[in-house]
């Protein structure tokens, strides 16, 4: 780390802190980088699952805290999200680091302040998905249009707070356009990092295919399951938790096995053996993926997002190219066909590609560089 960067008072800002997803992991990995750096985030769960990795961080929460039961039901307000996380305070620090999938990246910084955003995502259920989430929520009349009108204020919001943002840091190529769709700015690509000490190859598959995911609709894993209804002679093991976990038990078939939330070493285990695993969502970047390859699984993912950027096809894993029962049906088929062409230890090549190590060594020399530039260009010229 340069003399520079050590004597910057840096601070991180992060949506909320009440689960433990792919944007959680990102911050983990940064704030080893930094170790007693501050977390700014709208709402947090103490006793949550990120209570180990922010251990000796100061976390301050906003106002939205201490509304009774936000905990539970915090997207409920969302109206409230722009307003509170304009609230804090940020002025002490020199860098501040926004890990934003909704609204972190809306802080308030000056021009005496380096704002670098890692961005997950712009809003998805506010610009291009939209349409999507409205009508898998099922909203419908009065309160759909309220929704609508809600969203479109969200997304004026959301352009305005790109001009306080200095550099973007995109996690796949796939953001990387839609940032540039959404907010008309250049970002930087530095992939998700992946944990792959906790997922290490096992090059012996037993006969059942795994996806593991947060149940909620746009994971699509009733998608799956309806698929491997209708094949009977197929395995399959469905690892996750969420809403619409009561929906996938009632729809898996007597092939499906559905487990729920498993620990760490459950859900190893069964990365490691599987067959394949699937995937059908379109995801920003997707992390569990990359895991499985990891262990040497293969992966059947939908070719949209950034499953293009992680699987290699026919190497690491194939594509089908549409999110409906026949086209995943005849990947599985297609994945069949091919037999035991797929080498595990090539396919944890791979996903090496994807490591803490390296994630946190690109973080670390963008910031460099960036606060470096920064620097320099406040230094008032001479003369004149």
């Amino acid at each position: 780390m340069s003399s520079s960067l050590v004597n910057a008072k840096i601070t991180f800002v992060h949506d909320w802190l009440i689960d433990k997803g792919g944007s959680e992991l990102v911050l983990a990995a940064m704030l080893e980088l930094w170790p007693k750096a501050p977390v700014y985030t709208l709402i947090q769960n103490a006793d949550g699952p990120c209570s180990e990795f922010l251990q000796g961080h100061r976390v301050q929460t906003s106002f939205l805290q201490r509304i009774p039961g936000v905990k539970k039901h915090y997207r409920s307000w969302l109206p409230l999200f722009p307003i509170a996380i304009e609230q804090f305070d940020l002025s002490e620090f020199d860098i501040i680091i926004s890990n934003s999938h909704a609204a972190a990246k809306g802080v308030l910084t000056g021009p005496d302040q380096l704002h670098i955003s890692h961005v997950c995502s712009p809003i998805r259920y506010a610009w291009d998905l939209q349409h999507q989430y409205l009508r898998e929520a099922g909203v419908r009349g009065l309160k759909s249009w309220v929704s609508r009108l809600l969203l479109h204020y969200i997304r004026l919001w959301d352009v305005r707070t790109a001009h306080g943002v200095d550099e973007f840091i995109a996690i796949s190529h796939f953001i990387a356009r839609r940032i540039t769709k959404v907010y008309r700015r250049d970002s930087h690509v530095i992939y998700s990092p992946i944990d792959v000490e906790n997922f290490p190859l096992c090059s012996e598959k037993e006969d059942f295919y795994l996806t593991v995911s947060r149940l909620v609709p746009y994971k699509r894993i009733n998608l799956i399951v309806e698929t491997f209804n209708a094949m009977p002679d197929k395995k399959l093991v469905v690892i996750g938790a969420g809403p619409d976990y009561r929906k996938v038990k009632a729809l898996a078939g007597p092939n499906v096995t559905v487990l729920g939330h498993q620990p760490q070493e459950i859900l190893e285990g069964y990365m490691q053996r599987a067959k394949a695993f699937v995937f059908a969502a379109e995801e920003d970047f997707g992390i569990v993926p990359v895991e499985a390859q990891s262990c040497g699984t293969p992966v059947i993912a939908y070719g949209k997002g950034g499953a293009l950027e992680t699987v290699v096809e026919n190497k690491t894993g194939i594509f089908f190219c549409e999110q409906t029962t026949a086209s995943l049906h005849e990947a599985v088929k297609r994945f069949e066909s091919m037999g035991n062409c797929w080498d595990p230890v090539e396919i944890h090549k791979h996903a090496e590609r994807f490591s803490k190590a390296r994630f946190q060594q690109e973080i670390l020399s963008f910031v460099e560089e960036k606060w470096a530039l920064f620097c320099a260009n406040q230094t008032p010229v001479e003369g004149g």
